[in-house]
């Protein structure tokens, strides 16, 4: 089971109590107080880790508990303290706070009848983008002070201890948005998955119907030169998806992290579309859902160019559309599949210094 977005329960331990004790040995009359201070409770961390993909961990253990610290106990000896505990997510996890808010229920009803607490989402404090990356989300609490701390010339019996400070805790939401160096985007049928399938050793399931791919997949591509770059399969977006109609929001953020976005269409029009028609609309759904994704290098992949109709929609798309850099393809056959790896090497380790050229490529479609 894929998990991209989860709701936790995390607390941290409780620092153990001070010791009232009072030093008792043969001859050392009156040895005074010698309580020891109690251990620190365990901290909440989350470290991003490489070979985690998913967050279906914490959907079957939503509540993340840290141990509590040792007590304090005589001869001035230390409570012990308490090991964090240390949760495993993807790399490209954001935790946000979530705030509490009341359930609005129909007449007057008790707490207790008005239903489960429901949350909204709050601020953003965390962003886990780099492999063994941590983040401390609840501190434990401090230890306390034993009775040695007490004593003085007109108190040298003292009782007085004190109570280990309380762990913090709280609700958060933590979401993962895929890393990846390019993303293969396109409506559903359109290929991603077969092509995935030929660019890299990932394995995404294929079949002859819409929305086969159900979570974001991503294969590693070798290329030339001892060089590797990661690509994602994004599932298939559909018009309004801005609104979370279709998938929606629910995999337009994991385009976010791709440094290129790769528009696969179907240049034969099998499912009765138009390729020009889905461009259009791919790109406005994009834009629609962050504007900043318009400005990502991108370049379509006309794929399924084995079928009929698709040389001719294919000249078509280019009249319309003369300035855009068009890779055929046939990801049935593997025809193409250099030029795609050749592109992934061209441009993304230049990236952030992309050239003026590529400009033709964002403004073609708004024209």
């Amino acid at each position: 089971m894929f998990v991209d977005r989860i709701r936790v329960f995390a607390q941290a331990g409780q620092g153990g109590r001070g010791c009232v004790s009072f030093r008792r040995e043969k001859f050392v009359p009156k040895g005074g107080p010698d309580g020891g201070d109690g251990g620190r409770g365990g901290d909440v961390i989350l470290r991003a880790d490489q070979h985690t993909d998913h967050l279906a961990n914490l959907f079957y253990e939503p509540i993340i508990r840290a141990k509590h610290g040792g007590h304090g106990q005589g001869k001035k000896m230390h409570g012990k303290a308490a090991p964090p505990a240390i949760v495993a997510v993807p790399v490209g996890t954001i935790v946000y706070r979530a705030i509490p808010i009341r359930p609005i229920v129909s007449g007057a009803k008790t707490d207790h009848e008005s239903g489960p607490m429901q949350f909204e989402t709050g601020e953003q404090i965390a962003d886990l983008t780099d492999d063994a990356e941590e983040f401390l989300l609840c501190r434990g609490g401090s230890g306390g002070k034993g009775n040695v701390h007490f004593k003085s010339s007109r108190n040298r019996a003292p009782r007085q201890y004190t109570e280990g400070g309380e762990g913090e805790s709280g609700y958060f939401f933590l979401e993962l948005r895929t890393i990846a160096d390019a993303a293969l985007v396109g409506y559903p049928n359109a290929g991603k998955s077969t092509l995935l399938r030929q660019l890299s050793a990932a394995q995404p399931k294929v079949a002859p119907y819409p929305f086969t791919t159900l979570h974001p997949i991503i294969g590693v591509v070798d290329l030339d030169e001892y060089r590797r770059v990661t690509v994602a399969d994004i599932p298939g977006l559909i018009e309004g998806a801005h609104r979370n109609l279709g998938l929606g929001h629910d995999f337009l953020r994991h385009i976010t992290r791709c440094r290129l976005l790769l528009f696969v269409l179907d240049m034969a029009g099998s499912d009765g579309r138009s390729p020009i028609a889905d461009l259009e609309s791919l790109r406005r759904e994009i834009d629609l859902y962050d504007p900043r994704l318009s400005e990502r290098p991108w370049f379509v992949i006309a794929n399924k160019m084995d079928l009929p109709q698709a040389e001719d929609n294919l000249g078509r798309f280019r009249e319309r559309f003369p300035e855009l850099t068009v890779i055929s393809v046939s990801a049935k056959q593997g025809r193409g599949i250099s030029q795609v790896k050749s592109l992934l090497g061209e441009w993304i380790p230049v990236q952030p210094g992309l050239a003026s050229s590529t400009q033709a490529n964002f403004t073609a479609v708004h024209d």
